[in-house]
């Protein structure tokens, strides 16, 4: 289409995957677009709001690779030890970073920390074709590409590959019609920063109740960060609670394991649901983060892993175009033979880590007699198995697959 901006690969989302995405190819010389419909620095930016993300070992690589990671350490406070319990239970285990040789678990950091060390990093991209703030209105597949339509009217894109970084109710994915299972959890995660008598000092609490996880997360200013999981209805009415309230609420259901709750600053309730696509490629589109799979916040992965999407595909077009320049030949990045190596690649960390997160939450919320008991035996049992803890402590590089070679430490 002689009218339309001709481009490589066309990314549509730049929330913190479709963003690291970006950044990632930047090696590898492709005419990229990036589509997101809301700049980063409006405070409607969804991808890049004061919610926590728990950042694994491997997220951290890969973010030291890609060269911001330092413009993100000093936001970013280190997870040095876990304690894991079953509310008014006997069951319980504790991690610590030292038993393991590492100087951390992972890291804690606001959305919009990242964001910001994120697009101070795009904007140095000049090659990049940026349309922000633009809505993609149209997505039409044909053998030879793909044609992206956006919205104020620019000009069409044209690319041989996009890929879908739009989140769980992804237009991309829709247009590919590639189906998606949603499971609703009837759980409504409420999200808060808290200032406490006590200081973080490197211990994140995972707490396990009948009505959901309940984490409470160190922050690098000595705040700690609230994911308090509770019914839609007992949401409902803690969001309409008062700051003083709200605090009287959360000491009481928490405890006072980090002294005494003191200032609250703006909450907000987020549905919780897994969203997972039947499959993560079709003919020119890829699925990555959120649009390939949203999970529970339990444990922290779902970041983690549409990150390892991300330099996943950014490291297999990498060696696509080396082995094509070494033959002295082209190379079509939207290709059959390369979106098949991407699913066979992301195909056991994938659904390693769904399937955990998923018997998570089921397991901790059974509540049939019987096994609450057994989940506190496994708890103890775990807090006494160093192979176990020591297993545990590599699930930030993933569960199963092959680590990409920037949460090595290594180049594409």
């Amino acid at each position: 289409m002689s009218d339309s901006v001709e481009v490589d690969l066309a990314i549509v989302g730049g929330g913190l995957v479709g963003a690291s995405l970006a950044l990632a190819l930047r090696p590898t010389g492709l005419r990229v677009a990036l589509i997101e419909g809301v700049t980063p620095d409006a405070a409607a930016q969804p991808s890049f709001d004061d919610r926590t993300t728990a950042l694994g070992n491997g997220t951290r690589r890969i973010f030291e690779s890609l060269g911001v990671w330092s413009a993100m350490a000093t936001e970013a406070a280190p997870i040095r030890e876990i304690h894991v319990s079953d509310a008014g239970r006997a069951g319980f285990a504790r991690l610590d970073s030292r038993e393991h040789d590492i100087d951390a678990f992972g890291y804690v950091i606001t959305n919009r920390s990242m964001g910001r060390a994120l697009t101070a990093a795009l904007d140095a991209q000049v090659s990049l074709e940026r349309r922000m703030p633009a809505r993609c209105t149209a997505v039409a597949f044909d053998a030879d590409g793909v044609s992206l339509h956006t919205e104020p009217g620019e000009q069409p894109l044209r690319a041989r590959l996009v890929v879908a970084a739009d989140g769980a109710n992804s237009l991309v994915r829709s247009a590919a019609r590639l189906g998606a299972n949603v499971e609703d959890y009837q759980q409504v995660a409420i999200v808060a920063h808290v200032a406490s008598s006590r200081p973080a000092d490197g211990t994140a609490y995972e707490r396990f109740t009948p009505t959901g996880p309940f984490a409470v997360l160190p922050l690098h200013d000595g705040h700690y960060g609230i994911v308090w999981t509770l019914s839609p209805s007992a949401a409902e009415e803690v969001l309409a609670l008062s700051d003083a309230d709200y605090l009287v609420r959360l000491q009481s259901a928490f405890g006072w394991r980090i002294g005494r709750l003191l200032r609250v600053g703006r909450r907000q309730g987020y549905p919780l649901r897994l969203t997972r696509s039947a499959a993560i490629t079709a003919d020119r589109c890829v699925l990555i983060g959120n649009a390939a799979q949203a999970l529970h916040p339990v444990a922290g992965q779902g970041f983690n892993l549409g990150l390892r999407d991300a330099v996943t595909l950014a490291e297999i077009l990498m060696g696509a175009l080396a082995d094509a320049r070494r033959g002295g030949c082209g190379v079509d990045v939207g290709s059959a033979t390369l979106l098949a190596e991407f699913a066979r690649r992301r195909g056991a960390d994938r659904e390693g880590i769904i399937d955990f997160t998923d018997r998570l939450v089921k397991l901790f919320g059974d509540q049939r007699p019987g096994v609450p008991l057994m989940r506190d035996l496994g708890l103890l049992l775990f807090d006494l198995s160093p192979t176990a803890k020591q297993a545990m402590s590599r699930l930030s590089w993933g569960l199963a697959g092959r680590t990409p070679r920037l949460a090595r430490g290594l180049s594409l």
